[in-house]
């Protein structure tokens, strides 16, 4: 049997519409399923007025290809409301049977896949985007910005307030986001107040447009709400609570929210609120620990009661802020008592050597009333830290100072610190006479007191060990030591407090360079050369903690 007997013979058996054409265009035959298929289709009727133009087309192309080695390829194209492929089959004679295949379910099916596709990459983009910044703000911003490109004509993202006020955010499709504080009555928007509350989000078709208020409608979206086609509200859940709701906008009610877009949204809306919370949960805690660090930063000492303080710190970590070092200053009461200053070092370094520094710090405020004893002081702070849970023990080094006419007199008392350094006038360094076990560790401490006169222009400079047991120079293995704290003090004779600390902190740490130290405080007390007696924050504390 020759190929178009055989062709004839299946087509009436065929479970696809099946034509068969000459080379000159004319079918000469057809089965049942492609008479119901194309209207008028019929054996010796030409194919051009029986099929739609692109299978005639096709029909041209296969004829005109006849002696090409490659098989025909398929054609798609449209036979009323269905998608139809046509598979060509070209037998010897030159006739080509057309096997015509409905393709609606696979294009909606690809349809389909395609929209699931760009869903995703939305998804992708969307916490790619909010995950890239922890500000409350900017999260708001790019959620906003993003709802009004991918899934409606305009968003506006309403957050968690305090009372009646609200942060709002607004975005439109190629326009600009504005963001403000406002106060408004959620109450005015049907679905938003559940959806602030957490609550699943109310189907669209259920919201009127036209009762959206005007402080919800972007000001480059929409006049008023008739201009609005639908609505949808959708919370921002969070974690634990809700991080707001977005409120999506489309001008024409033609294009309202499906079911499947709703779903989009919700799935949109739970990236967004998880990123939202995270950035508010962030603010808050940099917020809290703002607050709890206000009391241990380093603060710009003053000149109290006629006597000179400066301070300076440099943290073990460059990315630290507080650590085991710390200064505090207290003014006296009355203009001849006597200013208390005290420096100390708490075992350790970091977040775990801050938190005792704290505790100590808190501890010697509350001895004040004993600060003209300091056998008294370090014994009773003694006790504390025995008693305490912390096995960390501290040096400290405590000052009383007082103006005397032109010169400064100090008390000083160390227990278990390096004594502090006196540079005079004429560039000599002198160590004061004190000495003392530490603070923390037993559970008797002894500690002796000296008495130092500060002629106008002489400094007394207390410090941590962490300035001469920083590790640096050439080779980075050679200890800063007392012999070049001292060389660098006795450069600095005659100037100011601040001068002193500032050069021997900028010495010491070119020394280190960027290797690793220890935390570094400085605190100097110095007899101004002026005999003008100025109290500055006479009844306040000057403090500093590192």
């Amino acid at each position: 049997m020759s190929t178009q007997d055989a062709a004839t013979a299946v087509a009436p058996d065929a479970s696809y519409p099946m034509v068969r054409v000459d080379p000159q265009g004319r079918v000469l035959s057809c089965n049942e399923q492609a008479s119901t298929l194309l209207a008028g289709a019929r054996t010796g009727a030409l194919l051009a007025d029986t099929v739609p133009a692109w299978l005639a087309d096709a029909h041209a192309d296969v004829v005109r290809d006849k002696n090409a080695a490659a098989p025909p390829m398929a054609a798609r194209g449209h036979v009323g409301e269905r998608t139809v492929a046509a598979f060509p089959s070209r037998a010897l004679d030159g006739t080509v049977s057309w096997w015509l295949v409905d393709d609606s379910d696979l294009q909606a099916t690809r349809a389909q896949l395609q929209s699931e596709r760009d869903r995703s990459r939305v998804l992708q983009e969307v916490s790619g985007e909010l995950l890239a910044s922890l500000n409350v703000d900017r999260c708001m911003e790019v959620t906003a910005s993003m709802a009004a490109e991918h899934l409606a004509d305009a968003a506006v993202i309403v957050g968690v307030g305090s009372g009646r006020t609200h942060p709002v955010t607004w975005a439109c499709t190629g326009g600009p986001v504005r963001q403000a504080r406002i106060a408004v009555n959620t109450e005015e928007l049907p679905g938003l107040p559940e959806a602030l509350l957490g609550f699943p989000p109310v189907p669209s078709r259920w919201i009127d447009p036209a009762l959206t208020p005007a402080w919800a409608i972007p000001e480059d979206f929409a006049r008023d709400a008739s201009e609005i086609g639908s609505v949808v509200v959708v919370p921002l859940p969070g974690h634990g609570l809700p991080a707001g709701a977005i409120v999506m906008m489309r001008r024409s009610r033609e294009a309202a929210f499906t079911e499947a877009e709703e779903a989009f949204a919700r799935l949109f809306a739970a990236r967004a609120g998880a990123a939202l919370s995270a950035a508010r949960i962030f603010a808050e805690q940099t917020h809290i620990t703002g607050v709890l660090m206000k009391e241990l930063l380093p603060p710009t000492l003053k000149r109290i009661q006629g006597i000179d303080f400066s301070g300076r710190y440099r943290p073990s970590a460059a990315h630290e802020r507080v650590g085991g070092d710390f200064y505090d200053v207290y003014p006296a009461d009355g203009e001849d008592g006597e200013t208390f200053a005290v420096l100390g070092d708490v075992c350790g370094k970091g977040l775990e050597a801050a938190v005792l520094t704290g505790k100590i710090r808190n501890t010697v405020q509350a001895l004040l009333p004993f600060a003209s004893d300091h056998a008294r002081v370090v014994t009773l702070l003694n006790s504390a830290l025995l008693t305490s849970h912390h096995t960390r023990f501290a040096t400290m080094v405590l000052a009383s100072a007082v103006r005397e006419q032109g010169r400064v007199r100090l008390r000083v008392t160390s227990a278990g610190h390096p004594p502090p350094l006196i540079v005079r006038t004429d560039g000599r360094v002198e160590e004061a006479k004190t000495r003392g076990t530490l603070i923390g560790a037993l559970p008797e401490v002894n500690a002796t007191t000296a008495t130092v006169l500060l002629e106008p222009g002489e400094t007394c400079l207390m410090y941590s060990d962490g300035i001469t047991e920083a590790h640096g120079g050439p080779l980075g293995d050679r200890m800063f030591d007392e012999s070049r704290l001292r060389a660098a003090l006795s450069e600095c004779a005659g100037l100011p407090a601040e001068a002193v600390t500032e050069r021997v902190h900028m010495v010491a740490s070119q020394w280190v360079g960027d290797g690793p130290h220890d935390d570094m405080a400085l605190l100097a007390i110095s007899a101004p050369r002026s005999t003008h007696l100025t109290a500055v924050d006479g009844h306040t504390r000057g403090r500093f903690t590192a």
